[in-house]
């Protein structure tokens, strides 16, 4: 069932994910199609989540904007006391600008292993931090292994900060810890996006990638092929995973397998290899002190794909 509405304020709407923008151009979504989408998010009783470009809106539109209940999501350029999400892309930013912040960062895999001994800093001020591997689907096993030791060098960073007494929200190692199951993106179940051009998108990732593979638009509503592929229910290895803090993102998906509800070997083994982690978090916490008594311990397991229990 549907619960978020993203609307691409401009065709170079800041990426809080794993695609690019391809567009160099801008190009606001007009009034006339912001008024309906909005009016569509209300019809539906869907969560509006606004994605803003880095320069400021006219205020015509702005005064549209807060007509409803919504979040906004804007790059660190346009960061200003009306932002609910900042997205971070690369590792030039400031600290203290961040503090409080729920924070996006955007990164590459090479970029991470070089610079991931800065995120204690950003660990210890913002209210919560998700680093996005914008590469994920390139990391090799030489990479993986490199993963492995860079996230329990994040997981030592986590749990001192623990242990001084804060509860850092950080989505590679803290946010398995709270779920209790698969807690992922939802493009194509949950969220929609309604692009500049007034078309619906499984989300901003097909736009930018084909701005022809719309699912619907604004005067005819949604038409979405195969909907129930996009649903946990529909995806025969993510469902019985339990590394539920995984994306699974479903672009990547189709990128790398050509099936939306088939992860590739890369999103799985990066995900285990963070559950993994996040299980060495929990079993070292609970040896200093309690932590967490009513969540269930990690079980261990001996694979970091899936599909090597199939093959098997």
């Amino acid at each position: 069932m549907l619960q978020y509405l993203v609307i691409l304020l401009d065709d170079t709407s800041v990426s809080f994910c794993h695609y690019d923008v391809t567009k160099p151009e801008r190009r606001l979504i007009s009034l006339d199609d912001l008024r309906q989408g909005i009016r569509f998010g209300m019809m539906e009783n869907l969560m509006i989540q606004f994605i803003y470009p880095d320069y400021a809106l006219p205020q015509e539109y702005l005064d549209v904007i807060d007509t409803i209940d919504h979040s906004n999501i804007k790059p660190l350029s346009a960061l200003d006391c009306e932002t609910d999400i900042v997205v971070v892309d690369g590792w030039k930013y400031n600290v203290a600008k961040l503090n409080g912040a729920v924070v996006v960062l955007r990164t590459s895999w090479n970029q991470l292993s070089k610079n991931h001994n800065n995120l204690k800093g950003l660990l210890n001020v913002v209210m919560r931090l998700s680093v996005v591997i914008t590469d994920v689907e390139r990391m090799t096993a030489s990479d993986h292994e490199q993963y492995k030791a860079v996230l329990e060098l994040l997981g030592k960073d986590v749990e001192s900060i623990c242990l001084s007494g804060k509860s850092p929200q950080f989505n590679l190692l803290t946010d398995r810890l709270m779920l209790t199951e698969m807690n992922n993106c939802g493009a194509g179940d949950m969220t929609i996006t309604l692009a500049p051009n007034g078309k619906f998108y499984i989300c901003p990732a097909f736009y930018y990638e084909n701005e022809a593979d719309s699912v619907g638009d604004l005067n005819n509503g949604l038409n979405i092929k195969n909907r129930q592929l996009y649903s946990l229910d529909h995806a025969p290895i993510c469902r019985k995973c339990d590394a539920w803090q995984c994306r699974r993102c479903v672009w990547l998906n189709r990128k790398t397998t050509l099936e939306v509800n088939i992860p590739s070997r890369e999103q799985c083994v990066a995900a285990h290899l963070e559950r993994n982690t996040s299980r060495q978090l929990m079993l070292s916490l609970r040896s200093k002190g309690t932590f967490l008594p009513d969540i269930e311990e990690i079980k261990e397991i001996d694979y970091l794909d899936p599909f090597e229990i199939i093959r098997q």
